[in-house]
């Protein structure tokens, strides 16, 4: 249980694991040696959701080293731009930077922050280091990326921002996204890194990099990101609102947040968090942003004493504070915050406490998010959304999330222009259903040890439940799952 703990932590706000189907290469331009690089960048990868359980876009990386070449010269695929200021680096001291795809003539700017967790030690960092490399060095990776979901190029996947200027920026800072350098004086226990933490300046720089590009002259410009990334977003979103109006831009600053509105653990850990097991994602948080020199945003942090910053981490506690217009996507019954409570759906068994625990996540989740103007909650089972090739797929109450976002953007110009915004297009969709698996749309569940697409009672059983014990029969229940989907679930 203390392995699987371990794993859910690292795994927590971006999973990482699929990164075994990517192809390894070599550079010479890292400042450290990682151990483990195999598996981890493909010549010109999709960019899509890197979670586990999900079938991303493997086609794409399983094409020749020569095919990804040829793909190069595509307009579709995004570039590799080093950032030109050399101090601002990823956590080994290689060089940050982004991923560009540019359509000419557009104002519309989507900006990308990629997910993966963090580490807050030297141990969680070595550990990081050795295990995933990619998401501390820039060393490997490829000199192109094709874009999947709401980064795709092509308007078949992406009806409404396929013709926008598109940047994917990788994560390296290892600091979810908040770090502003080395810090002044770090924690004792973390003394001994070697790294640096710079997320918060990395997005700092890439904007100034895009000028050139034309990033000024935008109209609109969305800030965006997956798990730790959204969480990104979340703290960064009105320091970039800021920095654009001190350059003259008039652009309206968006953000949107996938899979990075978490809430606080229901775990009774050690409050001295002695060992890295052990620590809960605040203790981490807490621990990490004296040795990220994290930021977090003004307003939010005039709300807590010293200390108690870590707070702001968290979207129902910082959303209030922004003034940015912002979009949450969330799955209420998302994996990775099950399995900071060590519940993997799928792969282990489950207990009746921890299918109790699984109900009442999407109650507290749909509680937390009904002050939120723009949003779609799925009743499901997953982890991050925009970037799947299949994200039009899914709905709430007959909407998709691409539908969605335009409803969104087409309110927020309404009111830009002093208009009155046009009924009848939906952007605040949270399903009414209470179970998990209610929503028809919802992505498969997988039994790990099978890979059978199972339903949800199926996958109960199948993880030890006694569903008669627990007041549910397989056939009736089946019944009132369908009369919930169809009442609007």
């Amino acid at each position: 249980m203390k392995i699987l703990s371990h794993i859910a932590f690292l795994l927590l706000l971006g999973g990482i694991c699929c990164q075994n189907n990517r192809n390894a290469k070599s550079s010479s331009k890292s400042t450290k040696k990682p151990v483990n690089q195999g598996g981890d960048v493909a010549p010109s990868p999709s960019v899509g959701d890197i979670s586990p359980g999900t079938g991303g876009t493997a086609e794409s990386e399983r094409e020749s080293t020569a095919g990804a070449r040829a793909a190069g010269q595509q307009s579709e695929d995004m570039r590799l731009h080093f950032l030109k200021n050399t101090q601002v680096t990823c956590n080994d001291g290689t060089a940050a930077g982004f991923y560009l795809k540019e359509f000419r003539g557009s104002r519309r700017w989507l900006l990308f922050l990629e997910g993966g967790w963090c580490c807050y030690s030297r141990e969680t960092c070595d550990s990081r280091y050795q295990n995933i490399p990619r998401l501390m060095s820039s060393s490997a990776w490829p000199q192109t990326k094709r874009g999947s979901g709401i980064l795709s190029s092509q308007a078949v996947e992406n009806s409404h921002w396929y013709n926008a200027n598109i940047v994917f920026i990788p994560y390296c800072s290892s600091d979810v996204w908040s770090g502003t350098g080395p810090a002044l004086s770090p924690p004792a226990r973390v003394r001994q890194a070697e790294y640096t933490f710079m997320g918060s300046l990395i997005i700092r720089e890439v904007i100034k990099d895009l000028i050139p590009k034309g990033i000024k002259q935008a109209k609109v410009v969305m800030l965006s990101g997956t798990s730790a990334g959204g969480t990104g977003v979340l703290l960064n979103i009105e320091r970039v609102a800021s920095q654009l109006e001190q350059l003259g831009a008039e652009a309206q600053v968006r953000g949107l947040v996938d899979s990075g509105w978490f809430l606080e653990s229901k775990q009774q850990r050690s409050p001295d968090c002695p060992e890295t097991v052990s620590c809960s994602p605040e203790d981490a948080i807490k621990i990490g942003l004296r040795l990220w020199n994290g930021v977090v945003p003004d307003r939010c942090r005039q709300l807590y004493k010293r200390g108690e910053e870590w707070q702001c981490f968290f979207g129902h506690k910082l959303y209030s504070t922004l003034t940015s217009p912002l979009f949450v996507v969330q799955w209420l019954f998302d994996e990775e915050q099950l399995r900071v409570e060590n519940i993997y759906i799928g792969g282990q068994t489950l207990s009746e406490q921890q299918w109790m625990y699984i109900q009442n996540l999407g109650k507290e989740l749909k509680n937390s998010l009904q002050d939120v103007t723009a949003v779609f909650a799925p009743s499901c089972l997953s982890h991050t959304v925009i970037t799947k090739s299949n994200w039009m797929n899914f709905q709430v109450r007959g909407t998709s999330l691409p539908r969605a976002l335009h409803c969104w953007d087409r309110s927020l110009e309404a009111i830009r222009n002093n208009r009155t915004p046009a009924k009848g297009c939906p952007f605040h969709l949270v399903d009414t259903c209470q179970w998990p698996q209610c929503n028809p749309t919802c992505p498969a569940l997988v039994d790990q040890a099978t890979q059978q697409e199972l339903t949800l009672l199926q996958m109960l059983v199948a993880m030890g439940l006694d569903l008669q014990k627990l007041g549910l029969d397989s056939q009736g229940d089946a019944d009132s799952l369908a009369s919930m989907v169809s009442n609007g679930g």
